[in-house]
């Protein structure tokens, strides 16, 4: 089993910047994908990042993409999301997971392993 745990939310003004980190344990021997997604009151989850085992492929959500950048140090068994230029409309609940199976990496149910939210508000 794999634990995830988000940190790095809090409140922000739009234009500012945050950076999210996701830490994982337990067996983190096995090689799995990650993803981060979000989630407003009163909305789905929706898809925001994806990124490889290595780290050397990333894909984004069409609302995030050339403002948020996803990595990961695997040394450190840990991955960040790089949020800039945020908007009021980036506020939401954010969520780390992690999947062992090759999938629609945008679809929630392709992952196994979640953490349990970090809080992001971004104020106007």
């Amino acid at each position: 089993q794999v634990q995830l745990a988000e940190s790095g939310g809090g409140l922000v003004q739009a234009g500012g910047s945050l950076r999210l980190s996701c830490a994982a344990s337990g067996q983190t021997s096995s090689k799995f994908r990650m993803g981060w997604f979000r989630q407003a009151p009163g909305k789905e989850r929706e898809f925001v990042a994806a990124i490889s085992w290595s780290g050397g492929i990333t894909y984004y959500g069409d609302s995030v993409k050339g403002r948020f950048a996803f990595s990961r140090d695997n040394a450190k068994n840990t991955a960040y999301l790089q949020m800039n230029s945020l908007k009021p409309e980036d506020t939401a609940v954010y969520y780390c997971a992690g999947r062992t199976v090759i999938g629609n990496y945008r679809s929630p149910e392709t992952y196994r392993y979640w953490g349990q939210g970090t809080q992001v508000t971004v104020s106007s």
